[in-house]
């Protein structure tokens, strides 16, 4: 929705506009948005769908209870014009039982109920899990669905997780012998206190005081994400940019309802239908982004040169209101 905030040469620019017709001219719902879950696609469980994007893949199967592979790019073009994907995998389901088990019960409640935690937990177990179905015991029933989406996406970087089940929350894993199928989990790993502040040291890559922005948003912010964010900078003005990437409907849920000018206004900059860890948006070739995102914590320096530092959304604001790390710690110790 505004191409001139994206960098790049005209050729390529023309290029990525033939792909998007193409896309178009197959069929597909213009949604742009590595979150089509919370665009209104929503599969039900037990239902056979082919999907490309990794967080997304991890969503509708631990979610959802939908059933689909880690499908790369134009494979899912494929089924959809076929109609058919592989009976394999996670299609099968005996593929889909819990090998292993991960159980946090040995955290305390308000770090289990904090947000930010779930971007960290989910780095935990991709480097962990790998590609092994994990069982997930003590994860609060009422957590959010935002906690839940950044938890898949922090699995599917780190490690090549499609599939988790949190017992009390995904629709096959009511109780943990429900995930197990009834078997004995080939290990289980109680994660400690010190676990978990290792895995969040390790999405930052910085240790630097200043920074030179904020990026917020993948996956995609949601609206619900967008209104915590208004509530928390009411009244700041953001000494860097602060990107929120996000899609057209929650860009439009925003003008709509009259947020979008006040938090421009403080210095957001909104990117919609992409982010900018796959798009040329950030200005220079390097420096030290912060974010509340794993996904952006592990794609960030490969991709656009900047180094990470990883914060809570409180500390993702305060940071950028003074343009430097500004961290509470206690929620870690």
């Amino acid at each position: 929705m505004h191409p001139e905030r994206v960098g790049g040469t005209p050729h390529r620019r023309e290029m990525s506009r033939r792909l998007m017709t193409a896309h178009l001219e197959l069929g597909c719902a213009p949604t742009w948005t590595c979150a089509p879950y919370q665009a209104g696609h929503r599969p039900g469980v037990g239902e056979q769908i082919a999907w490309g994007e990794s967080n997304a893949v991890a969503f509708a199967n631990s979610v959802l209870g939908a059933r689909t592979n880690r499908y790369g790019d134009f494979l899912d073009l494929c089924c959809a014009i076929t109609g058919r994907a592989p009976y394999c995998g996670l299609h099968v389901r005996e593929n889909r039982r819990a090998r292993v088990v991960l159980d946090i019960t040995g955290l305390g409640e308000a770090l289990r109920r904090e947000e930010a935690f779930y971007p960290v937990l989910g780095t935990l177990l991709g480097r962990w899990a790998g590609e092994r179905v994990a069982a997930i015991v003590g994860v609060p029933a009422d957590i959010g669905e935002d906690a839940l989406k950044a938890l898949g996406a922090g699995a599917a970087s780190s490690g090549a997780v499609g599939l988790f089940h949190i017992v009390g929350v995904t629709p096959e894993a009511a109780r943990l012998e429900d995930a197990l199928h009834g078997r004995a989990p080939a290990r289980t790993l109680r994660v400690t206190p010190a676990m978990i502040r290792a895995a969040r040291d390790a999405l930052s890559t910085s240790t630097a005081e200043a920074i030179d922005c904020v990026a917020l948003g993948s996956p995609h912010f949601s609206y619900d994400e967008s209104r915590a964010l208004d509530r928390l900078s009411a009244g700041r003005r953001f000494a860097v940019p602060l990107y929120v990437c996000t899609g057209r409907h929650v860009m439009e849920r925003l003008a709509a309802e009259g947020i979008d000018k006040p938090l421009e206004a403080r210095g957001v900059i909104f990117v919609v239908d992409t982010c900018v860890v796959v798009t040329p948006i950030l200005k220079g070739v390097g420096g030290v982004m912060m974010t509340n995102s794993a996904k952006f914590a592990h794609y960030g320096r490969p991709n656009t040169g900047f180094d990470t530092i990883f914060g809570t959304l409180a500390d993702c604001v305060a940071s950028a209101e003074s343009g430097r790390v500004v961290r509470d710690e206690s929620l870690w110790r």
